[in-house]
């Protein structure tokens, strides 16, 4: 059993907008259903669950009526913050009889709404290999590593050896249950990304392909481009 676990409970502070960005229409459609019409639509995932703000569970249960998202079976609320809304949901699933200890967790940003198939194939077939999946992609830039907030620097980073993590991460249920209690007894908190948690208990992160494509809506910056891309395709002669 695979299931995609969607993080949708933050307000949006930085887009500034009267509504949290995941809640945003674009053409008459929810950021939030987006994301989740790519998991949908992917034979590989079996179920969905949602973690959003306790205000919006209702508002979240309508889209998914009206959008036809058969697969989501979990609206949970999200806790103060990114951890603690990825264990609500983790907790919603280890409480659900019907879903076993080896369920396949894939952890997503619910506003990374161009999330590609190839994406999420590419996550299980690493998961399958290692245990494990990140998405990532290389470092293309000149990196500085700079002591003093950005206003200079003296040390440049190799960008050869940098990686970029995006969503989907990808885990069993029973080892990211792990990693969430190994977490409280040791006073780990406030670690958003599943990835970074699994580095601090001195895990390994296998790498699964990620995209530029598959951007995290954080600002009317990246809303613009999320608006671009939907209606970018490919020329047909670019190999």
């Amino acid at each position: 059993m695979t299931i995609a676990l969607l993080t949708a409970a933050g307000v949006g502070s930085r887009m500034g907008q009267d509504i949290p960005k995941q809640f945003i229409h674009v053409d008459n459609k929810p950021i939030i259903i987006y994301t989740m019409e790519a998991f949908q639509n992917h034979p590989g995932i079996d179920a969905i669950v949602c973690v959003t703000l306790p205000n919006w569970i209702d508002v979240v249960r309508a889209y998914a009526m009206q959008f036809n998202i058969t697969k989501l079976k979990w609206i949970v609320p999200g806790g103060a913050t990114g951890q603690e809304s990825i264990h609500n949901g983790l907790m919603a699933l280890k409480e659900d009889e019907t879903v076993p200890d080896d369920a396949v967790v894939m952890v997503h940003d619910g506003n990374r709404c161009l999330v590609s198939g190839e994406i999420i194939s590419q996550s299980i077939a690493v998961y399958k290999k290692h245990g494990s999946a990140v998405a990532a992609i290389p470092c293309v830039e000149a990196v500085f590593f700079s002591e003093d907030e950005g206003i200079s620097s003296t040390k440049s980073i190799p960008r050869e050896q940098l990686y970029r993590t995006q969503t989907p991460h990808t885990y069993d249920l029973s080892k990211l249950l792990w990693a969430h209690e190994e977490a409280a007894k040791r006073g780990i908190a406030n670690t958003a990304a599943s990835c970074t948690l699994m580095q601090a208990l001195g895990e390994t992160v296998y790498f699964s392909k990620g995209s530029e494509e598959n951007l995290k809506i954080t600002t009317t910056d990246d809303l613009k481009l999320f608006q671009v891309l939907r209606k970018t395709k490919m020329e047909s002669w670019i190999k």
